[in-house]
């Protein structure tokens, strides 16, 4: 790490190894393009030269690319002084109520003295009334001017604080959200701290998830955890409309949030940087939301931020924006140039159709030369993006994504063009269906055309010989992965367009009592639960007392089953999971779920879940690898346990779950343990009961809006003569999944 001049923050440069394969593409590249220029068809010029455009496109952007995230900014949170003045604004339009309450429950727990507002530009009662049970302010307004930005400027002048912390209507913040953002301001040049915005709802269109291979990736990935540090080292790390913390002062000295662009985040950063204020990405993630759960929200919200892009650069200019440095403005000009990447990307998906089938070769050299020309060039793209994106890139899932947006990122462009001044809310609803496949035209027909050109082209090759043979089947190939992708992306929409559920299960495994049996809940929501552990019969409708073991204590609640699922082992069928609703949850048991579960990343950490992968680079040895997850069965199973001392008294409930590595486990409980003492846990499984004998180890903390939990890794012991009770079962397969 480095701490240059000019107020840059402490960076951690790309590895020597990754250095030299980015280099060796720019030459590479350079070289590429510069002997692509004698290679045009003078038959098809317009043609061969919208490909050669095409190219030069993408080789512009990796360069833009390189140049951002070169270096990324290393920061660590100073302390927040004492007596700043902080206020809370939390924008909504037409979100559920519920879901905006889950959003101020979270806020209003905050560490640091705050004040937390309701802004409603729907005027609506019910919001106004959750706003007063809660001692939250509230601010409704009935015209709508300006949408976001013009709701946020309506309530500055109700507001006296030094700092204004903004999220979505469904962004939770964790309670020590302000702690790890107020620090920076310490800094008078410093106009707005920006922190990722993260998404509980794994399930979401935007996610890839493993949970055998503890993957939690999004398609965000790559721009929260690499490209905003890159532009952070430059001072151009932008606000992103929540999940930030703003100076009122600067934001008064540019008009407060700007309008007349649908994107007033990127809009503001911009103008604040041209004043000459400094701005700082806080790379922990420390508020969740909703990301979009189909293919509609995900596309809309894609148009409505490309949109905004390109009003902001019609309306205030980038590469010549007085104000700002070179390097912002390359920045500046690297994110509305990503919305570019639609024509590209539609170009290359039909271009083999017209080849095809018009026999209109885009290049006039031998199949070989080309080859020897575009694989180097090819292969080290891939390799130099791979290891610029840090293992954050995971090219193969970025591809399906271009393929599920190309159409709406050009779309999107034509804001250069014609303002666009109505603002979209993107819709939050987990369940339903995805409505028609009005969506997927583009996709289709990309999987229609390519698949009709590929038989077509290779008729016309055997009669007509209408193409050389190697550009035939080179296009063949082209149309092949075209072909590919766009189904891809359509059996992935289909998959995640059906959801049952209106409420997101948390991926969150808890010790419970059922009917007085423990076990494990992995499957938890403030309106129900899936369990895992041994019962007797059971059958839809029973109603069965359940109890919870949360951070700050349990809840008692009834269980109504709603469904199970059996499994066999052998010729023996068992009941392997539960699943049920809470019937007459009292409000505050309902809150305290809620509290636990929104606001936190717990369910990431639990199941130590990670964005990345190894890069080639890597794999190979050549940079050091990523710490890796946990391997094994990936079973979380219910315990108890207790000192050697003291292990028939109160023991603790937790959960455990045993390691690959030979000779340790990983326990889950919401208390301290005593460093070096031995302790007796026993493992509940549908077998019976394990007794094991570990030495509490190393542990990481785990905030929850109720408290913390620890997760431990713990050293077995072998085990000391025990009272018969505790005497190994037999071991069978763990009846518990997380």
């Amino acid at each position: 790490m480095h701490k240059p001049g000019n107020m840059k923050p402490e960076y951690r440069s790309l590895h020597r190894a990754r250095q030299g394969v980015v280099l060796l593409f720019l030459a590479v590249g350079a070289w590429y393009l510069n002997w692509r220029l004698g290679s045009f068809n003078a038959e098809h010029p317009i043609f061969s030269r919208l490909l050669y455009a095409a190219e030069l496109f993408g080789f512009t952007t990796a360069v833009l690319n390189v140049f951002m995230t070169w270096r990324l900014s290393v920061r660590s949170a100073p302390s927040p002084a004492a007596g700043l003045k902080v206020d809370v604004f939390i924008p909504t339009y037409n979100e559920d109520v519920e879901m905006v309450r889950r959003t101020a429950l979270a806020a209003r727990a905050m560490d640091y003295p705050h004040q937390t507002w309701i802004l409603d530009d729907g005027a609506r009662p019910a919001m106004r009334d959750m706003a007063e049970s809660l001692g939250l302010r509230y601010l409704a307004r009935i015209d709508n001017a300006d949408a976001k930005a013009g709701n946020l400027n309506h309530a500055l002048p109700h507001s006296t604080a030094d700092l204004i912390a903004t999220f979505d209507a469904d962004h939770a913040p964790r309670q020590d959200f302000l702690l790890k953002t107020l620090g920076y301001f310490s800094d008078p040049g410093v106009a707005f701290v920006q922190t990722p915005q993260d998404f509980y709802n794994l399930d979401s269109f935007q996610h890839r998830t493993d949970a055998d291979g503890h993957v939690a990736w999004s398609e965000q990935s790559l721009f929260f955890r690499v490209i905003q540090r890159g532009k952070d080292y430059w001072n151009a790390a932008f606000y992103c409309g929540s999940c930030a913390v703003i100076r009122r002062q600067s934001l008064d000295s540019v008009g407060g949030f700007a309008t007349g662009t649908v994107t007033e985040d990127i809009h503001t950063s911009l103008l604040l940087h041209k004043k000459g204020y400094r701005s700082v990405y806080h790379d922990e993630a420390l508020a969740y939301g909703v990301a979009p759960a189909k293919i509609e929200p995900f596309l809309k919200q894609r148009v409505r931020w490309g949109i905004g892009a390109m009003n902001v650069w019609r309306k205030e200019g980038i590469l010549f924006a007085r104000g700002l440095t070179l390097p912002q403005r390359l920045n500046y000009l690297a994110t509305v140039l990503a919305y570019f990447d639609g024509w590209q990307k539609t170009f290359f998906y039909f271009a083999p159709v017209y080849v095809l089938m018009a026999g209109a070769m885009p290049i006039a050299t031998n199949g070989w030369v080309f080859l020897l020309h575009f694989v180097p060039y090819y292969l080290l793209n891939f390799l130099a993006f791979e290891e610029i994106s840090r293992g954050y890139g995971r090219s193969l899932l970025i591809e399906q994504y271009n393929m599920a947006r190309f159409a709406s990122f050009a779309w999107s462009t034509l804001g250069l063009f014609k303002v666009r001044k109505r603002f979209g809310v993107t819709a939050k609803e987990l369940g339903g269906h995805t409505r028609g496949l009005g969506f997927l035209l583009p996709q289709l027909a990309v999987v229609g055309l390519n698949g009709l050109a590929i038989p077509v082209g290779i008729v016309l090759f055997y009669f007509n010989g209408h193409l050389p043979e190697d550009g035939m089947w080179a296009n063949v190939i082209w149309a092949s992965i075209n072909s590919w992708l766009a189904v891809s992306v359509v059996r992935f929409t289909v998959e995640r367009g059906v959801n049952r559920r209106n409420e997101y299960r948390f991926v969150m495994p808890l010790p419970a009592r059922l009917n007085g049996v423990l076990g494990t809940v992995d499957d938890l929501s403030p309106r129900g639960l899936s369990f895992y552990g041994v019962l007797g019969p059971v059958k839809v409708g029973d109603r069965m007392p359940v109890t919870l073991y949360l951070p700050d204590g349990t809840i008692e609640a009834q269980l109504e089953i709603r469904a199970l699922v059996h499994a066999a082992e052998g010729e023996q069928a068992y009941i392997r999971s539960i699943g049920g609703i809470f019937t007459a949850l009292p409000q505050p048991a309902t809150q305290r779920i809620e509290q636990f579960l929104y606001g936190s990343d717990a369910q990431r950490r639990v199941n130590q879940y990670r964005e990345d992968s190894p890069t080639p680079l890597q794999r190979l040895g050549l940079v050091d690898k990523p710490h890796a997850s946990p391997g094994g069965v990936n079973y979380w199973t219910s315990c108890e346990m207790s000192t050697d001392a003291a292990r028939t008294a109160n023991p603790l409930a937790g959960l455990v779950r045993i390691q690959s590595e030979s000779g340790h486990v990983r326990l889950l409980v919401h208390q301290r343990l005593d460093a070096g003492c031995s302790y007796v846990i026993q493992a509940h499984s549908r077998a019976g009961l394990r007794s094991l004998h570990a030495t509490a180890g190393g542990y990481e903390t785990i905030l929850t809006g109720l408290g913390a939990l620890y997760l431990y890794r713990m050293a077995l012991l072998a085990a000391p003569a025990v009272p018969a009770m505790f005497e190994d079962a037999p071991v069978a397969r763990p009846a518990v999944a997380a």
